[in-house]
């Protein structure tokens, strides 16, 4: 602690230091739980002796930025929002798929009623948490409080929960149970809805939907509410310098609510040190950097849930077979308070069914399963014991090296849904898809699935297996952390030193020179066309060269590879319709200055691009259109599918409807991107670079189009993201910028002041040593006590 004193008590002289709770103020850090040094755009920096403490000054720091949407949270696992919102308000999607607050309570109750979060938790490591995790999460909930505890409700600036009785003290329960909710997001969470299954009434036999159906819902998130992310590791061998490494990090994040990132640095001397951001209400870096180590997470492919299809005894819809025998399902009847219009609170109640395997439904996604009086379906979600993922990020947060990154992986299990793309000091790019997934072999899909599910394990991964026999439950493997999940031996991993990337395609293609096969399906598939992010990431990285401003250069470019593919024979398409009118729903209509825009176009989607606009709201309109005439090919799969089908009529029509569009929002179909992409803060409207990720431009932001307006807010896209380079000097080249800025809140100096930087297309150069932290401009320290 002597390079933290001496540092205080030097800025003593010059800053006016905050000491809060008890004690007399003073610069000094003796009696202190956390000392909050806070740089340029609100970051802190959180040093303290011990993990209760940095836990204390994490609760703290981001409560004072957050505590609304963190009161979101906690109000929304306790299963409480219609008590106080009433019950027909709109879910919370961040945690859950529930339409509304009287099916996401329901949702949540029957959890908190299960126990299961206190089981896990009750557990020791690795199944429970850490002693060290339990101490950051007891600091995390005092610090939350003390901040709640100083201000009051009336004290709170943000207007969203100003004076809100629903803004509370919170427990340590309600921390593992928010961590739960995000564990389970992709499967509880997906099939919330569905979770409402009744026994049938009568002896209807109708059958599930198709797995065509089947297939559109999963493609549509999987229940991860359109996360996307890039993660590019490149290795001395892809250097500028040919030594040292480089990481892009770049998570496509909702740009509201609880999935937000907020950033910090989190210290304690000679045991902890590490930067980056977190998810809300997560004290722990979960994207970030060590002094050698640096690594991101994308959204991962495999399907981390499955069904059974069981039988059911004839007359008695809750009973099923299993190997011939019969098993009573058990049930849960679940009350939570709801609000009514004159304000009072009145019990409603729900009754849950479940089998061995899981929860009994009927709904996946939109997907119909229906329980008739002969079979019902159950979910198995292997996330569903996962508490291990705090101790999967506490050890990430002291990694010395990418081998460290794969042993705490491996080790802990508790990645629920995400790869892991790293970088280290040695030079050295990782790819690593240890993760929870179901152990169900190819073979075992083979034997056992019914009918939809040999359509849905070939197309998607997702096993729907034979219920009815108990040679069809879930394999196992000994290296495995539970029973039911693949070790992670069999999982894909690869480690080199030019590059490893994913921009959310299965592992087959982390790296384009060494393709990864042999896991099995339910992971990903192979040798099959990549998404337009990937063949961007992979063009770009087998370029090589790179250094820490080249990568930013890069991502900032915003170039779209499908416009490389498409907007050349777009431009000549629409030069080529007779007497410049462009087919469309509505009959012809004029091209104008369109066609020069398109041929004039840079490809990218910077602000001042013109043909940009144009051309994403044509991208829009293709859907599954035959886009190209050239098929993918295996052999080829950077380079294909390619050459726009513009002799097919809906893709004619398509331009035709995208200018319309445009004009219809009072934008010219040479506008330039800045004329019609943007959000709105406090009044100020403020322009945002980057598109969709099916445009093949990496840094995504897919914005809501307004007809009237144009674009005019993101709803997810780049959020944290972070560049870390390791050379020759000691400290980490490290820069950042949190798109959506550090607080939600709109009476706070961070609501957007990153938001304008990424507009600018610049960066917060890191402030990760000793030295640098002290050299800031906007030094400002408070001491908690």
């Amino acid at each position: 602690m002597t390079h933290i004193r001496k540092a205080l008590a030097v800025l003593a002289a010059a800053l006016s230091v905050t000491a809060l709770g008890t004690g007399v103020a003073t610069a000094g850090e003796d009696n202190a739980r956390a000392v909050l040094r806070y740089t340029e755009h609100g970051i802190p920096h959180i040093v303290a002796k011990d993990f209760a403490g940095l836990g204390y000054g994490y609760g703290y720091a981001a409560a004072t930025d957050n505590v609304c949407e963190l009161a979101k949270i906690y109000v929304t696992v306790s299963a409480q929002r219609s008590r106080y919102f009433g019950p027909d308000g709109a879910g919370y999607p961040s945690l859950s798929e529930a339409k509304n607050n009287l099916h996401s309570d329901l949702f949540f109750q029957q959890l908190n009623d299960s126990g299961v979060v206190d089981r896990l938790v009750a557990q020791p490591a690795p199944q429970g948490p850490r002693p060290e995790v339990r101490q950051v999460v007891s600091g995390y909930v005092k610090g939350y409080n003390a901040f709640l505890a100083r201000t009051g409700r009336s004290g709170i600036t943000d207007p969203a929960c100003r004076g809100a009785d629903w803004v509370r003290p919170i427990s340590e329960q309600d921390f593992y149970r928010h961590f739960y909710a995000i564990a389970v997001t992709g499967g509880l969470g997906f099939v919330t809805e569905g979770l409402f299954a009744t026994p049938p009434s009568g002896t209807a036999a109708a059958g599930p939907g198709t797995a065509a159906q089947l297939s559109a819902s999963l493609r549509d998130g999987l229940g991860k509410g359109g996360l996307g992310s890039n993660g590019i590791a490149v290795g001395s061998d892809g250097t500028a310098a040919g030594k040292g490494s480089v990481l892009l990090g770049n998570p496509h994040y909702p740009w509201q609510d609880g999935r937000r990132f907020w950033q910090s640095q989190l210290t304690i001397p000679g045991r902890v040190d590490v930067a980056g951001a977190s998810l809300l209400g997560m004290p722990f870096v979960m994207i970030g950097h060590t002094a050698d180590a640096a690594w991101t997470h994308t959204v991962s492919t495999p399907v981390t849930f499955g069904l059974f299809e069981v039988p059911l005894t004839p007359g008695d819809p809750t009973t099923y077979l299993v190997d011939g025998k019969a098993e009573k399902m058990t049930s849960r009847d679940v009350t939570v308070q709801v609000r009514q219009a004159d304000g009072s609170l009145k019990p409603v109640r729900r009754t849950f069914w479940a089998t061995r395997y899981g929860p009994v439904l009927d709904d996946v996604g939109g997907f119909p399963v229906p329980w008739t009086a002969k079979s019902a379906y159950a979910l198995r979600d292997a996330n569903a014991t996962n508490m291990r993922g705090l101790n999967t990020w506490f050890e990430l947060d002291q990694a010395r090296s990418t081998a460290d990154i794969v042993r705490t992986l491996s080790r802990t299990q508790g990645v629920p849904w995400v790869n892991t793309i790293a970088t280290d000091r040695a030079g050295n790019a990782l790819y690593a898809d240890i993760q929870v997934v179901p152990h169900v072999t190819d073979e075992l899909a083979a034997a056992c699935s019914t009918p939809v599910g040999r359509e849905t394990f070939a197309a998607d991964g997702l096993p729907i297996l034979d219920g009815g026999k108990s040679s069809c439950q879930w394999g196992s493997d000994p290296g495995a952390v539970e029973p039911g999940l693949f070790a992670p031996s069999r999982l894909p991993q690869q480690q080199r030193r030019d590059y490893e990337l994913n921009t959310n395609d299965s592992a087959w293609l982390a790296n384009a020179r060494a393709p990864i096969t042999g896991y099995p399906r339910i992971v990903g598939d192979q040798a099959t066309e990549r998404n337009p992010r990937t063949r961007e990431a992979l063009l770009t990285a087998e370029k090589g060269g790179f250094s820490t401003d080249s990568m930013k250069k890069m991502l900032f470019t915003d170039h779209s590879l499908l416009a490389d593919l498409a907007a050349a024979d777009l431009a000549k398409l629409c030069a080529s319709f007779p007497g410049g009118q462009a087919p469309s729903s509505s009959g012809p209509v004029p091209v104008g200055p369109a066609c020069t825009a398109l041929a004039n176009w840079d490809h990218t989607y910077a602000l001042d691009s013109r043909g940009s606009l144009l051309f994403q709201r044509f991208a829009v309109r293709l859907g599954g259109l035959p886009r190209f005439t050239v098929p993918f090919d295996p052999k080829a799969p950077l380079n294909t599918p390619n050459t726009l089908n513009v002799g097919n009529a809906d893709i004619r029509k398509a331009f035709g409807d995208a200018i319309a569009e445009l004009r219809a929002a009072g934008l010219a179909p040479d506008a330039r991107l800045r004329d019609g992409q943007s959000v709105t803060r406090n009044g100020e409207r403020i322009p945002i670079h980057g598109a969709q990720g099916f445009l093949g431009v990496l840094n995504v932001m897919t914005p809501a189009w307004d007809p009237a307006h144009g674009n005019t807010e993101v709803v997810h896209g780049s959020s944290y993201i972070q560049v870390v380079g390791f050379g020759e000097r000691g400290c980490p080249d490290a820069s950042t910028v949190l798109t959506y800025s550090q607080s939600a809140n709109p009476n706070s100096p961070y609501f957007s002041d990153q938001t304008k930087l990424y507009s600018r297309g610049e960066w917060v150069k890191e402030r990760f040593c000793e030295a640098d932290v002290l050299r800031s401009p906007a030094l400002r320290v408070v001491v908690l006590r």
